[in-house]
């Protein structure tokens, strides 16, 4: 490690660091540290966001299955490019649940069905979100092992300690310095300056790496250099490849777009922070234009990798090091890394390892401030007959935080690697919303939908991805290491204990949920809910709905395009720019997908797939990384200047918001506590007296 790659490392993270202790004064209550006061806009959202998968865990993971499909995932994934759209554009689940104003998902389930339902719901989702982040700072730390050329142990007195325990142990302790700090408000002013300075690092390295390192031809040749039914390029020569394949991706769509939505509360706090319904639903918008920076980046690195890896004295030089390490998953998960670590210049490496930091102080971070607000506010207080006090309380969701690290931090140590990290995710994931996805969907969409149906869906589905869970655990213990089974032509080794992977798992147990929750809530179901009341709708409304500047607002005739995209009198000119384009560009590469695949499958009956890999090749080189390159230098500029502009609103509307210290994420007969708000002054006023009170208490 060159003295620059450190600079360039660690500055953006002093950086940071100092913003997230300066945002310290701007916490008063609950709905601060939870939501960030209800105060954010959409850039500001979307890049906080965004750095979940900035994370060294999260290039692992991509990696790996980079690594063994290639690009041929890409383009199966154009099959949700209409689903993805009409949920991105119609703000599907996330607009109607900003408009309950709930904090935490289990204040949503305390408002739609009951406390009891909340308080399980609570300790569920507690319970597997811990045991889903238990392994990212551990995968996070070794890739950062090997990224930075450390040695395996550290020799200290007479002790030898693995060098990735201490680099978690360093990483967990930022997360809890950054996240206790100031809660969400602190979250998202960080990691939305974590994002601003990748996505300009995205930008360079994949300029530089297409300039100087990228050398088509040995790529190309690296790309065709596989067997029939394994090709890296072409998605019609390769259902050979098990598990990163086109079943993955369809089951993904369902469980993943349409069901797992806000779910999954690995990051749930972003669903409140919005400023409107409005901004939240526009931050999943622009998401879709922040991501050709990062991805194209990935993906030229991967290939680069892959390339070097390719070559005999690459991989001679990458296998001597991989041979040092004890367990066959970690090999796996470190090969690409190390692989990065050996031909990456000074400079670009310290971008590269930048972002990585960035991303696993952000990224833990956020799984910190989800986890441990949830188990405070899902499983502890639903306990209490009377709400604490504002400090007490944050003080709690403060312990609460520092529990998750020491939690992960142990399961890190001791817990043993089996699979690869997507897999896991999955099935882990699936655990909590295996069941728990039709009670959030039909909660928000569904008037009949019961208390006794969310029950039984959540029971039903949930029950199904624990036992896919334990089964699969069962296999990969029973099976001896360095042996097989095969049932049914199908092999089975130590990656590949179980019959179905972790997608798959969640998929059906998904299916089964749904089926469960409907009967059940259409012969239980007695009278619709009250709708308006729980989405502050008519009478209930609590706050403007946005601009209204939109042809429906005018009077004038909505266009077909905008009635089916949802767009309505909150999009102003610039917004309805934003969104058209987007779309526009994903239908043109989705009609390009049907119409390639269709050409494609009756020019193939005059040759085998593999006379057309190179074509396929040649295909990817524009595609998936000549066009995202060009579009990525052009959406840096453009997030830089929103959120600095973002950055500027949310400091001024935390210093002018109204405090509601009844607004802590607590349901009375099952609706929101009434408003008590005070200005911010007088919010700093009441918080001095309360320190002076407990350093000198009265006699």
């Amino acid at each position: 490690m060159h003295l620059i790659d450190w600079l360039v490392m660690l500055l953006p993270l002093v950086i940071c660091l100092g913003i997230a202790v300066y945002s310290r004064r701007y916490v008063r209550s609950v709905a601060d540290f939870m939501a960030g006061g209800r105060n954010a806009g959409r850039f500001l959202i979307c890049t906080a966001r965004s750095e979940m998968g900035a994370g060294a865990v999260v290039f692992v993971a991509t990696f790996q299955g980079f690594y063994r499909s290639g690009f041929g995932l890409s383009w199966w994934g154009n099959v949700a490019v209409p689903v993805s759209l009409l949920i991105m554009t119609t703000g599907y689940v996330i607009y109607r649940y900003r408009e309950t104003r709930a904090l935490t998902l289990g204040q949503f389930f305390e408002m739609r069905y009951s406390r009891k339902f909340r308080l399980f719901t609570g300790v569920l989702g507690f319970f597997a979100g811990i045991v889903n982040f238990g392994i990212i700072p551990v995968v996070g730390a070794k890739c950062m092992v090997y990224l930075l050329v450390l040695p395996s142990e550290l020799h200290i007195l007479s002790w030898s300690i693995p060098t990735y325990l201490v680099l978690m142990a360093i990483f967990l302790s930022l997360c809890v310095i950054t996240t206790t700090t100031g809660g969400q408000v602190s979250v998202l002013l960080t990691d939305c300056a974590e994002g601003m300075f990748s996505q300009l690092f995205y930008t360079i390295i994949g300029v530089v790496v297409v300039f100087a390192y990228f050398k088509w031809d040995a790529t190309r040749a690296m790309l065709l250099d596989t067997a029939p039914g394994q090709s890296l390029v072409n998605p019609f020569d390769a259902f050979g490849i098990r598990d990163f394949n086109l079943w993955m991706v369809l089951m993904s769509i369902i469980s993943g777009n349409f069901y797992r939505t806000i779910a999954w509360q690995n990051s749930h706090a972003f669903n409140s922070s919005g400023a409107s319904p409005h901004e939240a639903r526009m931050g999943g918008v622009l998401g879709r234009w922040r991501g050709f920076a990062s991805g194209v980046m990935v993906t030229l690195l991967a290939v680069c990798a892959m390339t070097y890896l390719h070559d005999p004295q690459g991989h001679a030089a990458v296998q001597s090091v991989l041979n040092g390490i004890k367990d066959s998953a970690t090999q796996d998960q470190m090969r690409l890394p190390t692989a990065l670590s050996q031909f990456l210049p000074t400079g670009i490496r310290g971008m590269l390892l930048s972002i990585c930091v960035m991303g696993i102080i952000s990224g833990d971070g956020i799984h910190l401030h989800s986890w441990g607000s949830i188990l405070i506010q899902d499983v502890i207080m639903p306990f209490r007959r009377t709400p604490l006090a504002p400090r007490q309380h944050l003080t709690l969701l403060r312990l609460s935080i520092v529990g998750v690290a020491l939690w992960a931090f142990c399961f890190g140590v001791f817990f043993p690697q089996t699979t690869y990290v997507q897999f896991w995710w999955a099935v882990t994931e699936a655990i909590f919303i295996g069941g728990a996805g039709v009670a959030v969907v039909g909660g928000l969409y569904w008037s009949r939908g019961t208390t006794a149906g969310a029950w039984s869906g959540l029971l039903v589905g949930s029950s199904l991805a624990a036992m896919g869970v334990l089964a699969d655990l069962y296999c990969r213990l029973a099976l001896p290491a360095g042996q097989e089974w095969i049932v049914h032509g199908i092999q089975f080794s130590q990656n590949h204990a179980f019959l179905l992977n972790g997608v798959q798992v969640s998929f059906f147990s998904g299916i089964a949920a749904c089926v469960a929750y409907g009967a059940v809530s259409w012969v239980t179901g007695r009278e619709k809910f009250n709708m308006d009341r729980l989405l502050h709708h008519g009478a209930y409304a609590v706050e403007p709905e946005g601009p209204a500047d939109a042809p429906a607002a005018k009077g004038e005739r909505v266009p077909w395009v905008h009635r089916i995209l949802g767009i309505d009198g909150q999009f102003n000119r610039m917004d309805r720019w934003i969104t058209l384009s987007i779309f526009w560009w994903s239908m043109f590469w989705f009609v390009v997908f049907v119409a390639g695949s269709v050409f494609y499958l009756l020019v193939r009956r005059s040759g085998h797939d593999s006379e057309y890999n190179g074509y396929w090749a040649t295909y990817y080189l524009i595609t998936g990384i000549s066009l995202p390159l060009i579009i990525g230098t052009g959406t840096t500029i453009w997030f830089t200047i929103g959120c600095f502009q973002d950055m500027r609103v949310f400091f001024r509307r935390l210093h002018e918001e109204k405090v509601n210290f009844q607004d802590d994420g607590s349901v009375a007969h099952g609706e929101r506590a009434l408003d008590l708000t005070v200005s911010r002054e007088e919010a700093e006023l009441e918080e001095r007296r309360a320190e002076a009170a407990e350093t000198h208490p009265p006699r």
